[in-house]
């Protein structure tokens, strides 16, 4: 349990991380935040197609593996309707409004944190190089989010120290979801199998979902690079 904790906790501040380089450096460009996107769904994409998928039939067969691809899958998106997963605004709002905005996605990013921490635990049950791969795709993933938080906050007027405790709380609600998904996910061959799919099946739609599209959106090519350059990793991971 040890080491699921300390692998969330980092996976999860790097939303902090991401807050922290807006602080700095002011809103990331398009090109920066369509480039990060694209890597953090191609690194995802690998690891969910490449690796978890086939561990999970591996060790539970092809029925149980779907299961449990489609049931994370469906969280992920029962979750979408209930607290959307909003992303950058075009900063015309008045401050109050701004400030409204960034805590919405405050509160959003924080659930969905709990979804992927979920994936996390579940990948360290199965075998401890799984959990960290997928603890790295998420917490380059956690990036960006961390810099859609913090524009809204700080167009908003929330000062630099608060913004960042905010995007670290929502951060390490990863935590939060890798405990539970590791006492969920130890009982049996079967339960991991399942585990390993609902990671996958979560990841994929996370990609599908959100990343690729917010992605092409901010710059169709840097997109494209992102997610090719990203797949590498994953393959690598």
């Amino acid at each position: 349990m040890g080491d699921i904790l300390i692998i969330s906790t980092l996976a999860g501040l790097t939303t902090a991380l991401g807050a922290g380089i807006v602080i700095l450096a002011g809103k990331p460009s398009t090109k920066l935040l369509s480039t990060l996107l694209g890597f953090a769904g191609g690194v995802m994409l690998a690891i969910s197609n490449l690796v978890l998928l086939p561990e999970a039939i591996e060790n539970g067969g092809t029925v149980i593996a779907i299961v449990g691809f489609g049931s994370g899958a469906l969280m992920m998106h029962l979750l979408d309707h209930l607290i959307p997963h909003i992303h950058f605004t075009n900063g015309c709002e008045k401050n109050g409004e701004m400030l409204k905005v960034g805590y919405l996605i405050f509160w959003g990013i924080a659930v969905h944190n709990v979804a992927e921490g979920l994936a996390i635990g579940a990948g360290m049950i199965a075998h401890p190089s799984l959990g960290l791969a997928i603890a790295i795709a998420i917490g380059i993933h956690n990036i960006p989010e961390g810099m859609a938080t913090a524009v809204p906050l700080c167009l908003g007027g929330l000062k630099a120290v608060k913004v960042l405790i905010l995007t670290a709380v929502a951060g390490l609600m990863t935590v939060v979801g890798a405990a539970l998904g590791s006492l969920a996910f130890q009982s049996s061959s079967g339960f991991v199998a399942a585990a390993l799919g609902f990671a996958a099946g979560a990841m994929f739609y996370i990609v599908g979902d959100e990343l690729i599209p917010h992605a092409r959106n901010y710059h169709h090519y840097c997109a494209t690079i992102g997610l090719v350059l990203g797949f590498i990793v994953g393959v690598l991971l």
